[in-house]
């Protein structure tokens, strides 16, 4: 504890050093906060897209912040269930001379601000209907600003139904747009009559429903699909793109720090074995280290994903297997060669200490000051290394990551597309990732490296 303490009161001398920690500690505080509040079988699910968790998000929207950099802003997504909300007017209809003894007429209205300067993705409108035989009939319209009146559909409903307002080629053609939203939401006489123009204001959006059973009833939930959502956005799939960001943070942190590790404590013992051992052992581990350092590292690790498992922890093991006999060893071990005839080594042999003794309690130690920044050093590597394997489609199909999204917006054209948010938050999360460990690392390096602590 005390060494520990000293390394900190010399990390204060480096202003570097002190902002790379505040970094990590911020990125491992959310590291903790999301696996705790988006628990891994949440995020799987909401990642694979499952409808339940995505459909109340529009597809490929910016984040909702650009829109303090528009002057016309975009419209936000939102959703009503009609059956809750108390901004819903309902109203029973009263019954005709010919209506049966059963039949029920309930108008359901509720009114919305469209202040927007851009048309809606989308709008869903979810039916729920209850009854045994016959089917309840609804009736949709849509009050504009402007007065004009426009009916929307006339159908019977069935248990669970969708109706989507641009996949409705009939209010598509009596509307007169390419699109049954811009006819719908545009103005009747825009400035520019080649291009349609939102008109602002309430919207009121009416369903009458008549029932033909005693107990029978329609519930109505809206969606409106703008064109900004949440802090991040979403993609394609309509995947909020926070959960991937968040997720990505434990995952890379992870994966460079088992990684890391691994190898440099493993290498680390390799050598001490060759150096202290000599003869056949030393031979052998060097032949090892020398052809392993000719393999191609990234084609074996393709081979592995794309013939064996993509699983992270398959991936990590060859990672780390593929590694251990690195250059490191070599680095390692001259090391060691320098630490083999001390005199305090000697005298442990005179007492009679085993050689895992000497090994583990007076080489290994030795070099702990020299480990410890390139441990450091090697986490940005790995993480980079993560995401690179992702964006390569060998990254683990079920995690969101970093790599993934990258992935992602590259094969759906995301830059080509103007989505260059897509792309852009990632890449962000790398670079601060390996700036921090990079920054600490390097003073780390300056603390325990004598040649730099003199310059």
């Amino acid at each position: 504890m005390s060494g520990i303490k000293k390394i900190f009161k010399e990390l204060k001398n480096f202003p570097t050093a002190i902002v790379g920690l505040v970094i990590i500690t911020i990125l491992i505080i959310v590291a903790i906060l999301t696996v705790i509040f988006i628990p891994y079988s949440e995020a799987k699910r909401q990642w694979r897209g499952d409808e339940a968790a995505v459909y109340l998000n529009p597809m490929n929207a910016r984040p909702a912040w650009t829109n303090i950099l528009r002057k016309d802003k975009w419209p936000e997504s939102f959703n009503v269930v009609f059956s809750e909300s108390d901004d819903v007017t309902y109203t029973v209809l009263p019954r005709e001379e010919d209506d049966s003894e059963f039949k029920v007429v309930t108008e359901m209205s509720y009114s919305f601000e469209y202040d927007y300067g851009a048309f809606p993705q989308e709008i869903l409108l979810y039916f729920e209907a209850d009854y045994i035989n016959s089917k309840p009939f609804i009736e949709i319209r849509v009050l504009t600003p402007e007065g004009r009146d426009i009916r929307i559909i006339r159908k019977g409903v069935a248990h669970t139904e969708t109706y989507r307002f641009n996949q409705d080629l009939k209010l598509e053609q009596k509307l007169g747009e390419k699109s049954a939203l811009i006819g719908l939401f545009s103005t009747i006489d825009p400035k520019d009559s080649d291009v349609p123009e939102v008109a602002k204001g309430t919207y009121t959006i009416t369903v009458t429903s008549q029932t033909f059973e005693e107990g029978s009833n329609v519930d109505l939930e809206m969606v409106l699909h703008g064109l900004v959502f949440g802090a991040t956005g979403t993609d394609h799939r309509r995947r909020d793109l926070t959960v991937a960001l968040l997720w990505g943070v434990p995952i890379a942190l992870l994966f460079g720090l088992v990684a890391a590790v691994g190898v440099s404590v493993l290498s680390m013992l390799i050598a001490a074995v060759s150096v202290w051992y000599g003869g056949w052992v030393d031979t052998l581990i060097q032949r090892i280290t020398e052809v392993n350092m000719l393999l191609p590292f990234l084609s074996i690790l393709v081979m592995i994903g794309t013939f064996y498992s993509k699983s992270i922890w398959t991936m990590l093991g060859a990672v780390i297997l593929l590694s251990i006999f690195s250059a490191a060893i070599k680095t390692y071990r001259a090391t060691f060669m320098q630490l083999r005839n001390a005199p305090y080594i000697e005298a442990a042999i005179t007492y009679g200490a085993s050689d895992w003794r000497i090994i583990t309690k007076y080489l290994i130690p030795r070099i702990i000051p020299l480990l410890i920044p390139a441990l450091v050093l090697a986490i940005p590597g790995f993480v980079f290394l993560e995401a690179s394997l992702n964006v390569l489609g060998l990254g683990d199909p079920v995690l969101p990551t970093w790599g993934k999204v990258i992935s992602d917006a590259y094969y759906q054209s995301a830059l080509y597309n103007g989505q260059y948010y897509w792309i852009i938050q990632p890449a962000i999360m790398l670079i601060i990732t390996g700036l921090a460990f990079a920054m600490v690392g390097f003073a780390l390096d300056r603390l325990f490296n004598p040649r730099l602590r003199e310059q």
